[in-house]
């Protein structure tokens, strides 16, 4: 009998016992997020400030909820980064669903948002409301990640609280591994937003 779940129900226990998904220990396997990254310019800082801006005086109206997560930050940190732009286009809410070879699970969930060059998945991204961890989505996240119709390629993702950003890394293959990046914080001293748009377009370079 064929057992089907919701990706938004999966942890990461569940992924490593029915798609043998493995957290990779070399520190060279994710280096995406940490060199080659572009250089940011002050008009890049003063959009990122006010975006910002935008976010703290979102705090203010609680509940901070995802879509309001999505409209403030998400929004504005894909338009500056040239992804609703050629050869790059977004598709939200895309619907996806992976198999487990021979264990009779299906997993089926809609990204949030799904960022294509031309074809090619780029990057999937889950957003969460203010008073969701990263934790909580990265095993949703890397669900989703493990459907991209392109295996042979590195995939990438994003979970995005607001206030939080962790990037992820997947790489399919036999045993699937992941990785994931430092969390970068809106609310640090320095803006955060500065780290998650310049690893936004070393991405896209990709």
């Amino acid at each position: 009998m064929v057992q089907t779940l919701q990706a938004r129900t999966i942890d990461l226990r569940h992924l490593i016992d029915h798609f043998k998904l493995e957290l990779a220990q070399d520190e060279q396997f994710f280096r995406e997020w940490q060199v080659g990254l572009p250089e940011i310019t002050d008009v890049e800082r003063q959009f990122l400030d006010k975006v910002k801006a935008g976010y703290l005086n979102l705090l203010n109206y609680p509940p901070v909820l995802e879509k309001a997560v999505q409209i403030s930050v998400l929004g504005p940190l894909l338009f500056l980064a040239d992804f609703y732009l050629p050869p790059f286009h977004i598709k939200a809410e895309k619907s996806v669903e992976i198999q487990a070879e021979d264990e009779g699970v299906i997993v089926r969930g809609q990204i949030d948002i799904l960022l294509l060059k031309e074809q090619f998945w780029l990057m999937a991204i889950e957003s969460k409301e203010f008073s969701f961890s990263t934790d909580a989505g990265l095993a949703q996240l890397l669900a989703y990640m493990l459907a991209n119709p392109n295996p042979d390629k590195p995939g990438f993702g994003l979970i995005a609280t607001g206030s939080t950003f962790t990037f992820v890394k997947l790489v399919q293959g036999e045993v699937p591994q992941y990785a994931t990046s430092d969390q970068f914080g809106i609310l640090n001293r320095t803006n955060g937003l500065y780290d998650v748009f310049r690893i936004l377009k070393r991405i896209s370079q990709l």
